[in-house]
Formats: structure tokens, sequence, C-alpha cells
């Protein structure tokens, strides 16, 4: 291979590239004789310990939700969500479908930031839906309690 030298105030386009094919042809080299195959990149797995627990606590939020909206409406309060509340005035099937949509919606979208490898985005989101929920669990609670 004959290596160019630059001349006057531009690299030509032959030596950018000369050092990384001769690189890539050293490396293709090893591995015939080697007849060893490299590791693929490692990725972060969805389903991780983290990403359990955490599910499964959005899961309990949801059920303990579900349970305080149904009662808070048998006493008399009303749903604040527009969108929800077709669906759970219509009883325990109303209230589960509403509680099946919202925990598809929280786990498509922390599922979407995992696909598109944001990772930190994926776990700041998972924590948001958390505390988002436990902030309206915990207003339910309070809303119950402080009721005669």
């Amino acid at each position: 291979m004959t290596r160019m030298v630059p001349t006057g105030g531009h690299t030509p386009l032959r030596h950018k590239y000369a050092r990384s094919e001769a690189f890539r042809n050293e490396a293709q080299e090893k591995l015939v004789a080697t007849g060893h195959i490299p590791d693929a990149p490692s990725t972060r797995r969805f389903w991780s310990a983290e990403n359990k627990i955490d599910l499964s606590i959005f899961a309990v939020q949801l059920t303990a939700d579900a349970i305080t909206t149904q009662r808070g409406l048998s006493e008399g309060f009303r749903e604040v969500n527009p969108l929800i509340r077709p669906l759970v005035t219509r009883g325990a099937a109303g209230q589960t479908t509403a509680s099946a949509l919202s925990f598809g919606a929280g786990l498509g979208t922390v599922y979407l930031l995992h696909v598109t490898h944001h990772y930190r985005a994926e776990r700041v989101t998972l924590r948001l839906i958390l505390a988002g929920e436990g902030a309206i669990v915990g207003h339910n609670i309070a809303l119950l309690s402080a009721r005669p």
C-alpha cells in the first residue's frame, strides 16, 4: 500500500482512511487465524431485577388506586380524570380496564425508551410514574380518611 503525503492545506481522502483500512485488515486476519468470534457489545436487558421490582410496585399502586377510587365513588366522590371517568363509573370491570390501560401505557412508555437506548430516561420516567401514582393513592387515602 502506498502512503500519500499531504501537500498544501488539505489532506487527501485516501490518506485519512488508509490507517483505518489497515486496522480493519489486521483485525480480519486475526479473526481468521484464531477462529474466535468476538462477543457482541452488551446491551441492558429490559426485564432486569430493578425493572421487575419497579413494575411490581407500579402494579400494586394501581391496585391501591383502583380500590380507593371505587370506595370513594361509593361514598359520593367523583373521578377527576375525564378520560378515565367513563370507565371507573362502570364498576369493577371498568376499573379493571382503566387499571390495565394505565399499566399498559406506563409499561409501553418505559419500553419505548428502552428500545431506543435511552436507559437513563427509562429509569427516570419509571420513577416519575411511581412517584405520581404514589401521590394519587396517598391523596385518595387522605380524602377517604378525612371523610366522617
